[in-house]
């Protein structure tokens, strides 16, 4: 038992060094009541986020869109070391009785991974959340809070901490996301 609890760490541990690992199993956050997924799609940008060793980039936004089959296109980018690069996923609501607990996958071999609405407006900002149980031991989460622009004011970013706070979720490692000079031609 020892040896293969030392063999998960080996290999888990390297794969999660750039998130936030916590003892215990995941929180259980609110979620948006009465989530409407129409009035969420479209153009998302990245304001701060606890760190992802998958976004390394600046100028990170995520567009949504519907597609006829009630999945969801989901399209992210960021310029890294002065390139565009862009990756394509697909998202799902993973129990129609409470659509803002979305799944998304960017690989057809990986499960969909959770991607909870706690707060939205849908108009101006919304809060993120998604947590992975590793074998119930710890968990490795990511938070976001999302703006309709590329910067949002102070007291709504302070008021997202807040409300991630209050659903225990850590976000004293959460950090600005590089939103300047993004709308220059590469």
């Amino acid at each position: 038992m020892k040896l293969s609890l030392a063999l998960v760490f080996a290999f888990v541990v390297p794969l999660i060094r750039a998130q936030v690992p916590h003892w215990g199993p995941c929180p259980e956050p609110a979620v948006q009541p009465g989530f409407n997924l129409k009035q969420f799609m479209g153009r998302w940008f990245e304001i701060a986020k606890l760190p992802a060793q998958f976004e390394k980039g600046r100028c990170i936004e995520t567009n949504f869109t519907l597609r006829t089959d009630n999945s969801i296109r989901v399209v992210s980018s960021e310029i890294l070391k002065g390139e565009l690069r862009k990756i394509e996923g697909t998202g799902v609501i993973e129990d129609m009785k409470n659509p803002a607990k979305l799944g998304i996958s960017y690989s057809y071999v990986l499960p969909y991974s959770p991607y909870w609405i706690l707060s939205t407006d849908y108009v101006n900002s919304a809060l993120v959340y998604s947590c992975t149980d590793v074998l119930r031991l710890f968990h490795v989460d990511f938070a976001w809070i999302l703006g309709r622009t590329r910067t949002l004011p102070d007291s709504t970013i302070e008021k997202a901490k807040e409300t991630f706070a209050n659903n225990n979720i850590d976000v004293s490692r959460m950090i600005a996301s590089r939103q300047q000079g993004c709308d220059k031609t590469l």
